[in-house]
């Protein structure tokens, strides 16, 4: 019998390593699938259009909001993101998991929409290593450091809402711990009832 996907939300704060730790996940698991959002803000080197986000202008965001073409849609250091509806739920029907790579602040408006989704909140093993992290990427001014940091605050208070809780102290290890929970997750009974229903009707 075919079964859906799973969605599975991946967030959490600057400096939680949320991109490199989906990219290790996608390299472990051919049944995956990452969503790709539409953003307003500028590529970073190394980034291409359509691969890692679909760089909008402000304008073209907004008509997409206009038109409901959003799972959810955030601001976030002044800059739009989005996760297209249309994509998710067609991979998702076809039955591939799909991983949505998204601030806090999107994450919380998936909760309202898909509760049954697996949501992960991914984590520095430390303050200090979150503000390393951030320091290394080198694109961040003075100012918008400091909007960070002070977010980062903002967005662990938020962890307990998620389902799970990762460090992600190294790459190899966070990646295996967030696989063991996508295996542990397709086993829950509620994900299984059809089946189970289906083995019921057989022995009628």
């Amino acid at each position: 019998m075919a079964r859906s996907g799973l969605l599975i939300v991946i967030s959490g704060p600057s400096g939680a390593g949320k991109g490199t730790v989906c990219k290790a996940l996608l390299e472990k698991k051919s049944d995956l699938l990452l969503s790709i959002s539409k953003t307003t803000r500028k590529p970073r080197a190394g980034e291409k259009d359509g691969v890692n986000y679909f760089f909008v202008t402000d304008s073209e965001f907004m008509e997409a909001v206009r038109e409901g073409d959003f799972l959810e849609y955030a601001c976030v250091y002044g800059h739009k993101y989005g996760t297209p509806r249309s994509y998710v739920e067609e991979k998702l029907a076809e039955g591939y998991d799909v991983i949505l790579e998204i601030d806090p602040q999107g994450a919380l408006q998936v909760m309202k929409v898909y509760p049954n989704a697996v949501f992960i909140f991914l984590i520095p093993p430390s303050w200090a290593e979150l503000c390393r992290r951030i320091e290394k990427r080198g694109t961040e001014s003075k100012e918008n450091m400091k909007k960070r940091l002070t977010a980062a605050v903002s967005e662990l208070k938020q962890a307990h809402k998620y389902g799970y809780i990762v460090v992600n102290d190294s790459v190899e290890e966070a990646s295996k711990r967030i696989i063991s929970i996508i295996e542990a997750e397709k086993l829950r009974a509620f994900r299984n009832a059809d089946f189970i229903n289906a083995v019921i009707k057989e022995g009628g």
